[in-house]
This record gives C-alpha cells, sequence and structure tokens, in this order.
C-alpha cells in the first residue's frame, strides 16, 4: 500500500466524520426548534428532579423556576445550533483541502459537544440531577452515544495533525 495516499484517506475521515456529527447536532437543534415543546418537558423534569428518588439530601438541587428551565433549554438549543454551525465550517474546509483551519474549526466544535453532552448532560444532568434515578425523563444513553461518536470524530481529526508533515501540497 502506497503511503502518500494515507494522508488525504486520513482528512477524507475525518471530513466525514465531522460531517456526520454536524448533521446529527443541526437536526437535534432543528428538532428542538420546530418542536419546543417535547424536549422542553424533558429538561423540565430532569432539572425539577420530579421523577427522581426524591431523596431529602439532593432534592435540594432541584431547579423548579420555569423561567430558569426555559432560559437552560434555550441555551442548550443555541449551542447545539452554534455547534453545528462550526462543525459544518469545518466540514466544508475539510473537503476544500484547508486542513490546518478544517481541524481547528472541527476540534472546537466536537469540544463545544463534549462539553454540552459529556460535562453537561452525563456530568450535570446525570449526576447532580440524579437523572439516573429516572426511568422516564433519562437521557444518559442517547448522550452517551452522541458523547461517543464525537469523541472518535475527534480523535481522527487530531490524528491528521501528525500527518500534516508527510502530506503532499
Amino acid at each position: 500500500m502506497s503511503t502518500s495516499h494515507a494522508p488525504r484517506a486520513l482528512s477524507l475521515a475525518a471530513a466525514v466524520l465531522t460531517g456526520t456529527v454536524a448533521l446529527y447536532i443541526a437536526l437535534v437543534a432543528f428538532g428542538n426548534i420546530t418542536d419546543f415543546g417535547t424536549n422542553q418537558a424533558f429538561v423540565q423534569h430532569v432539572l425539577a428532579m420530579d421523577t427522581t428518588f426524591k431523596d431529602d439530601d439532593l432534592m435540594w438541587r432541584a431547579v423548579t423556576n420555569k423561567g430558569l428551565e426555559n432560559t437552560a433549554y434555550i441555551l442548550i438549543i443555541a449551542w447545539e445550533t452554534l455547534a453545528a454551525l462550526v462543525l459544518t465550517a469545518g466540514t466544508v474546509l475539510w473537503f476544500r483541502r484547508d486542513d490546518a483551519r478544517a481541524r481547528r474549526l472541527s476540534t472546537y466544535g466536537l469540544l463545544m459537544l463534549v462539553l454540552l453532552f459529556g460535562a453537561g448532560f452525563i456530568g450535570i444532568g446525570g449526576e447532580w440531577f440524579s437523572m439516573w434515578q429516572s426511568k422516564t425523563w433519562n437521557g444518559l444513553d442517547a448522550a452517551t452515544r452522541v458523547l461517543v461518536l464525537t469523541g472518535i470524530a475527534l480523535v481522527v481529526v487530531q490524528l491528521t495533525h501528525s500527518d500534516d508533515r508527510h502530506a503532499d501540497n
């Protein structure tokens, strides 16, 4: 196998993975905007902790103010939308063979999703608000799937950096 094509193949893999994540998060944001109430209820129940074990040692963490719950949800949608835009721009740059800028934008967008799904949904939602205790409003499996896909994409994007010095320009 010729090694001269390996750097381009890795950049193509980074482009496809970045584009896949961009499409996914764009569809998530679009769904949250056009079907606002469905996931609004999800966020409200998670923050209110109303389907958890209701342990008195934990319930002080609950947020039941509708204004704060809605603000959190709108911020999530805005973050998803911004991440989708950044990842879409990164995907375009990959296909234009502007690998350095593509890698930078893709990294930013993917890290935005690591923060949202890893720190936000798994860490804060899952542990702080005890989402893991809810049989009805538990998004940990979905968040984990997104975090794994995002993590794989991030690793591949970072691997392209080591190939820059070997690329045929």
